[in-house]
């Protein structure tokens, strides 16, 4: 998971949660904090159909839409988001270990697809 800050500027990665914790952690993270957009990564395959996981992805979109109706809830492009954190993850210098680390791999592709969102309406001048 990630959050950006309230300018819209920057996406920080947040935390990763294994999939039964996500509800009840994004339904105490709403109550202290404000949302205005939840961000889904949309699993698509390379020719842009939708990937194998697609319809649980929807599935979980659905459950966010319907808990948490005073946020909107979009599904973003992942394509290709794994690949470039471990490359961003190899550049940091980090050691063999912490590269295979699938848990930082996850944060760092969530801040990626969080950053092409910002930067999206950003250019859109939709904030």
């Amino acid at each position: 998971m990630a959050v950006s800050d309230p300018l819209k500027i920057v996406a920080t990665g947040l935390d990763t949660l294994p999939e039964p914790e996500v509800l009840g952690f994004l339904k105490d993270y709403l109550n202290k904090e404000e949302v205005e957009t939840i961000v889904v990564g949309d699993p698509l395959n390379l020719d842009g159909s939708p990937g194998k996981i697609a319809p649980l992805v929807n599935k979980f979109v659905a459950q966010l839409k319907k808990q948490f109706p005073a946020s909107s809830v979009i599904l973003r492009d992942e394509r290709f988001t794994s690949e470039d954190a471990k490359k961003i993850i190899l550049q940091s210098g980090a050691k063999k270990k912490k590269r295979r680390d699938k848990a930082l791999v996850d944060k760092v592709s969530a801040v990626l697809i969080l950053q092409d969102y910002l930067e999206e309406i950003r250019n859109s001048n939709l904030i």
